[in-house]
């Protein structure tokens, strides 16, 4: 993963992003392990089994000397800066990028597998060190069509946004996100801040690979829609959200499949889990 400067509705930010070979569908084709091992779920100190002690601290070395030109302090949009200026939740907004229509039940479907995909990760920093919430509330907010008759059935509830970016593709108002507004000032969003997005997931007609960073994350519309129940793509992808790598060019000893391995792994597995704790820990009182 790398910290870059993207171009996002005529805004320059400095942004969480991917490896590009998250794209590839190739990477996915094979994910192998897929059944979740158990594991003592919540810890409230440092306390890593001892064959992770000596990956763990080669993953946060190379994190602490690539991200952000060695300053990777200094950056504070990671997935634990936003949970926290949003009050202890988490607002998505989804860009539906297809002529595809997408119906009611499948707008609710797909509010449920985030609802309970982003708790894979979240609820496993529950009494972590000073991580100060139980639960965190996923809510989609919005949703961002070309047309609005490719959103079949009741909107109410949600804001619709028929803008595009400068590539044509559907948006979510800039106004009201995150992404843009760093300092937490709503003000010029038409809903006012209750109804801002933190992320966004951006769901692409035909894509076969993934991206993600401190924007949200894009997959394919048709594979999410088939895996709701455990987004293996997009599971990685909201890794990168909570500041986590890429290891296409190195792994860390002893380790062979997780999650933030594009293609070794369909579960987000423990490994993962110390790597997102030892990046709060650093980050948390910064």
């Amino acid at each position: 993963m790398k910290l870059t400067a993207v171009i996002l509705a005529g805004l320059t930010n400095l942004a969480v992003a991917s490896d590009h070979r998250d794209l590839s569908g190739d990477v996915w084709a094979s994910s192998l392990t897929k059944r979740q091992t158990s594991w003592a779920k919540r810890q409230t100190t440092w306390n890593p089994p001892s064959n992770l002690v000596k990956p763990l601290q080669e993953v946060w070395d190379h994190e602490s000397s690539t991200y952000n030109n060695g300053n990777l302090l200094g950056f504070k949009n990671y997935g634990y800066d936003i949970i926290k200026a949003s009050g202890g939740k988490l607002n998505f907004c989804v860009r539906w990028d297809s002529s595809a229509t997408v119906t009611e039940a499948q707008r609710t479907a797909i509010a449920s597998s985030l609802q309970k995909n982003v708790k894979k990760w979240t609820d496993n920093l529950t009494g972590f060190m000073g991580w100060p919430y139980d639960n965190i509330p996923v809510n989609v907010v919005g949703w961002a069509a070309k047309n609005t008759n490719l959103l079949q059935g009741s909107t109410s509830g949600i804001d619709v946004y028929t803008t595009t970016d400068s590539e044509g593709v559907a948006e979510c108002d800039p106004r009201c996100g995150r992404i843009f507004h760093q300092d937490n000032n709503y003000g010029s969003c038409p809903g006012g801040a209750d109804r801002h997005y933190d992320v966004s997931l951006w769901l692409t007609a035909g894509m076969d690979g993934g991206a993600g960073g401190d924007w949200g994350q894009r997959v394919g519309s048709e594979y999410f829609l088939s895996a709701l129940d455990n987004p293996h793509i997009w599971l990685h992808e909201f890794g990168h959200t909570m500041g986590l790598d890429d290891f296409y060019d190195w792994t860390p000893t002893g380790q062979t499949n997780f999650i933030m391995l594009a293609g070794s792994s369909q579960v987000v597995t423990e490994f993962d889990i110390w790597m997102m704790r030892d990046f709060w820990r650093h980050v948390a009182n910064r």
